[in-house]
């Protein structure tokens, strides 16, 4: 495993982290047993950075990971979420009161005094013009609540403005082989304010596994069953906002870039920890096995050149004209 340090934190986190969503909710079924034990497996490869939200399963997963720390010795850092409990789900609700209701209800579920990294969970974007957010955020880090705060966003737009306060420590945005736009816009400006970047559905859903055919199916509680078209909140979220068959057939063209030995998975992971202002991808896993092929994509020798050429040719031709103009 390979380390590097978010933000201004001195923290050094695992370049894969574990994404904890999965485990919760919205990725069919889940056996708590078998997640338990791929959360133990992912200690065991070096993974030290494990992300989760307050309303992934209602809490569940935040739960799943206290019983971790309860169980192994060895530090690690867990980063929830909170604001997507809020109905309706609108700016006005992110206020000092609502946020340390959040961040109270999460320190009991994870079974802490302090949350390692709080991030508010893909805020409306007026949230980032409302200066009494960070504030309050600001009050909670005093208070001890929280050792440090960040954004969740779903816009390049909504991240280049988060960091603009500069409290916020960390930016989660979705970044893969499908959704490039963060590393023309964003990277640089993180890196010049020195804010880590953690790159979530590093995978696109799992589409970008190359495990997924025509004849995949889904649960009916799985998001990529029922959110392909932002039914249930923002499309970019279900396969980076590209449609089903659109990825299957760019997979297939992806896939002989990878090395022999290198599974597709591996390759859209160590593609990601090829742009050195990515902190860590966090890419979900419900079983052990998951973990370990997610892990050891950290173990690769750098992508050459050229495959990383062929990746951006693909990405302009195929990807690019479906999801950089939404964003």
């Amino acid at each position: 495993m390979k380390y590097r340090e978010l933000g201004r934190t001195g923290w050094k986190i695992s370049t894969v982290g574990f994404g904890a969503w999965a485990i919760g909710s919205m990725w069919g079924e889940v056996n708590d047993h078998e997640s338990l034990a791929a959360l133990h497996r992912a200690l065991d490869l070096g993974v030290n950075f494990f992300d989760t939200a307050d309303v992934y399963g209602d809490g569940h997963s935040e739960r799943m990971i206290a019983k971790l720390r309860r169980e192994r010795k060895e530090p690690f850092y867990v980063a929830t979420k909170a604001g997507r409990r809020l109905n309706p789900h609108v700016a006005d609700g992110y206020n000092r009161a609502n946020l340390t209701a959040f961040v109270e209800r999460s320190l009991k579920n994870l079974e802490v005094e302090t949350i390692d990294l709080l991030q508010l969970h893909c805020p409306p974007t007026d949230v980032y013009y409302k200066p009494e957010v960070f504030e309050a955020l600001d009050g909670l880090v005093k208070a001890g609540k929280l050792r440090h705060y960040g954004v969740s966003v779903e816009r390049v737009e909504e991240a280049l403005k988060a960091i603009e306060y500069p409290g916020v420590q960390s930016v989660q945005i979705i970044f893969n082989i499908f959704r490039q736009r963060p590393a023309e816009l964003f990277f640089a400006q993180a890196k010049k304010r020195k804010v880590g970047i953690l790159a979530r559905l590093p995978l696109s859903s799992g589409m970008l596994s190359g495990k997924m055919t025509r004849a995949s199916t889904f649960a009916k509680e799985d998001h990529r069953n029922f959110n392909r078209h932002g039914e249930m909140f923002d499309r970019g979220e279900t396969f980076s906002g590209v449609d089903f068959e659109t990825g299957l057939k760019t997979v297939e063209m992806l896939r002989p870039l990878a090395p022999k030995g290198m599974s597709m998975a591996q390759f859209a992971l160590r593609w990601i920890q090829m742009h050195p202002a990515v902190t860590c991808s966090i890419p979900g896993a419900k079983r052990p096995s998951q973990v370990e092929e997610n892990a050891r994509a950290a173990d690769f020798p750098s992508i050459a050149k050229a495959k990383m050429a062929a990746v951006e040719k693909i990405y302009a031709t195929r990807i690019r004209p479906l999801v950089q103009p939404y964003w």
